[in-house]
């Protein structure tokens, strides 16, 4: 008896954890799919058509079937390819993209685990999302998305460093690394007006983390075909696809927390709990995403020099250079925090 009690008191706060997680990965999955709605109703706003507009209400419904037709169809593996690799690249990049959801706080205390080193795994799991792109191309045994694996690996891994040092000097100005201190060091004012080339920075190598137009390259079907995932179909392209969107929402998020207040409402003239955090936290996401789209339907996509060139030899150099001037700022004026 003693034993299965034991076991009872175990799967209580285990059973609270599995709701948690299903909470935030259920509106995140659902998220996505409104995500594309919305991509191809402002693309075709900008271009001025209709866009989605039968399935469903306002083709509201026309991503769900989209995924239901992908979902009934046949699941080809290449003949020569690495079967295991091939199939766990999908999967790899899926898991990535919504296991950041773990740290990223939506509200005083909604978050499921409140880490002190939050940006830090957040920025772990970014970084290794490049690993399922990778074996897609390799285990593919094709040389169009093996070119564009290698292209993924370059790109991604060249504006991680600028992604690195744009938080750095977010660190600086609050000295903790735990996300729901990083918002709450804005209250006074959002991080953005403050270190605004470092919010451009970040926004820009946020397209090209997570291989949004006009970065690209990885997936450019004028020279690649479809790049990376070349040769998936059914619910493995379903998952490349459903990744590809969870990270644009990740990385929105971690935008808005670093910069823009997360859960923090615009200008403090709002009563007191008038609007929920979470709402606050919400618009600003979609505020983002909608910048997401609006650029890809605005701008070509870059050369490969090019986006090469920006990464290293503009952003690097800028974002080190605002490393220095922001802690030397922080030290003459006395204003460094405390726990640094």
């Amino acid at each position: 008896m003693n034993n299965f009690s034991y076991l009872n008191d175990l799967m209580i706060p285990g059973g609270i954890i599995i709701a948690q997680i299903m909470a935030v990965l259920m509106p995140v999955l659902i998220s996505v799919a409104f995500l594309v709605y919305a991509e191809r109703k402002v693309l075709a706003l900008i271009q001025l058509r209709r866009g989605p507009n039968v399935v469903g209400p306002f083709g509201i419904l026309q991503s769900f079937a989209d995924a239901l037709k992908l979902l009934t169809k046949e699941n080809i593996v290449p003949a020569n390819s690495n079967k295991i690799v091939f199939l766990l690249a999908p999967i790899i990049t899926m898991v990535l993209s919504l296991a950041g959801w773990a740290v990223i706080p939506f509200a005083p205390n909604w978050v499921i685990a409140d880490i002190n080193v939050g940006i830090m795994y957040l920025f772990a799991v970014s970084s290794l999302g490049v690993y399922g792109i990778i074996m897609a191309g390799w285990a593919s045994n094709s040389q169009y998305p093996f070119l564009g694996a290698l292209r993924s690996a370059a790109q991604m891994v060249s504006y991680e460093v600028s992604i690195g040092f744009v938080i750095i000097t977010v660190l600086l100005c609050v000295g903790s690394l735990n996300l729901s201190k990083i918002v709450e060091a804005q209250e006074t004012v959002w991080f953005a007006i403050p270190l605004l080339p470092m919010f451009v920075v970040f926004f820009i190598s946020a397209l090209a983390e997570t291989n949004r137009l006009p970065f690209d390259l990885p997936e450019d079907e004028s020279t690649l075909v479809a790049g990376f995932f070349t040769e998936y179909s059914s619910a493995s392209f379903v998952l490349f696809f459903l990744g590809e969107y969870a990270s644009m929402i990740l990385m929105s998020s971690m935008t808005v927390i670093l910069f823009m207040g997360g859960w923090l409402p615009p200008f403090d003239i709002f009563p007191l709990n008038a609007v929920p955090g979470v709402i606050w936290f919400v618009i600003k996401i979609i505020f983002i995403l909608f910048l997401f789209i609006w650029v890809r339907g605005t701008f070509p996509r870059y050369r490969y020099d090019q986006l090469m060139r920006l990464g290293w030899k503009i952003f690097l150099p800028l974002s080190l250079l605002w490393v220095v001037l922001t802690a030397g700022f922080l030290i003459v004026f006395d204003m460094v925090p405390n726990s640094i």
